[in-house]
């Protein structure tokens, strides 16, 4: 039986739970498992065209601010290119929404999954939002027939702590495209590409340019690094809204040599393996498909305390600060990880077969979706 899956996220750029669904869509078996993708952004993303070229649609329904004139798009997208077996959103708390007319248009299988751990970022805000947030939850406890999160602290952030025991939840681990992390990788070779010596120290970071990633403190603790090895160099892949902010910062910090910005990468385990220690100090995270990745380079990672301990895929690479410490605490850190780094092999090894190699995901997700009804 071939299960219709409309996928509602926010839009198809380079973020983690896209570049996951991506994969998954790679992977999956179109005798099985068909998948299109419903985004709320009129702009193209990164991978629509390859999505197209895959053989599934992007469907724009835009103004998610606009409820009404957004109701009418979703139904107009499901009658023209549905039916759809499965509506799996995406999109946190609006979900809730989605999910309320998925079941209105006769949808018999609703999933809302959690992709990340707002809990802090929602304390202290105002009464509007406060009361958005509850209509959200109700119309998840009613509408969605099955409940998954990347991780059981993102599972509680968005459906509370009942979750826990609810029998509509699961877990589902990203998965990381392991036959990318076995090829070969050159770092001499990246290095020069780059511009990177073969003895700099370099630190590495992938992650939007958005408060969350926090790279504000990620400078930090490059400049204080700058001041106890001469050779230090921090890579930073990714774009977003604080860019122009954070090049800025950089500049008053005197570290505008020392930051090599690539933006928005395809290559980035080749990337990665020009890289000695990955830094990770996230003010919130939900299971960050950067540091499942960097492991699966073999490299020690640095992270703060506020990502949950289910991204430490491999202990022996995962070295954990918290972000009260300061700049030199995580320098410490720092060097104190960087001998452990493993090779390749032996990391795609430690996670091959487990809940982080994409490999066995597509299957999961099927079966999922065969039991999420109502």
């Amino acid at each position: 039986m071939t299960m219709r899956v409309l996928h509602v996220v926010g839009r198809m750029n380079a973020g983690g739970v896209e570049t996951w669904l991506l994969r998954v869509l790679r992977r999956a078996d179109r005798g099985q498992l068909e998948m299109d993708f419903l985004v709320h952004d009129e702009r193209p993303g990164l991978y629509d065209d390859e999505i197209r070229r895959l053989g599934s649609a992007v469907l724009r329904c835009p103004y998610p601010r606009r409820p009404w004139r957004f109701a009418r798009s979703f139904r107009r997208a499901l009658r023209e290119h549905g039916p759809y077996d499965v509506i799996h959103s995406h999109v946190h708390h609006y979900s809730g929404y989605v999910l309320k007319l998925a079941r209105s248009e006769g949808v018999a299988r609703r999933i809302a999954h959690s992709h990340n751990d707002r809990a802090a970022a929602e304390s202290g805000v105002s009464l509007g939002r406060r009361a958005y947030l509850a209509i959200s939850r109700h119309w998840l406890r009613r509408h969605a027939t099955a409940r998954l999160a990347c991780s059981r602290s993102a599972g509680v952030s968005l459906f509370g702590r009942p979750w826990l025991t609810d029998s509509r939840a699961r877990v589902v681990h990203y998965g990381v495209d392991l036959a990318e992390f076995a090829a070969p990788a050159d770092g001499a070779a990246v290095r020069k590409e780059l511009g990177l010596a073969p003895d700099d120290f370099v630190l590495g970071h992938v992650g939007r340019y958005c408060p969350q990633k926090n790279h504000r403190f990620l400078l930090d603790i490059a400049a204080e690094a700058a001041r106890r090895e001469p050779r230090i160099r921090l890579l930073l892949l990714g774009e977003g809204p604080l860019r122009a902010e954070i090049d800025a910062q950089a500049r008053v910090l005197g570290l505008g040599d020392r930051v090599t910005a690539l933006g928005v990468r395809r290559d980035v385990p080749r990337v990665l393996a020009a890289v000695d220690v990955f830094v990770f100090p996230s003010l919130w995270e939900g299971l960050p498909l950067a540091v499942l990745e960097a492991q699966a380079a073999g490299l020690p990672c640095v992270v703060s305390d506020r990502v949950t301990a289910e991204a430490d895929a491999i202990r022996s690479l995962v070295y954990r600060r918290s972000l009260d410490q300061d700049a030199a605490a995580w320098v410490d850190a720092i060097r104190e990880a960087r001998p452990a780094r493993m090779p390749r092999q032996q990391a795609v090894a430690a996670l091959a077969g487990s809940t982080f190699d994409l490999e066995r995901t597509p299957r999961v997700l099927w079966e999922i979706y065969g039991a999420a009804c109502c």
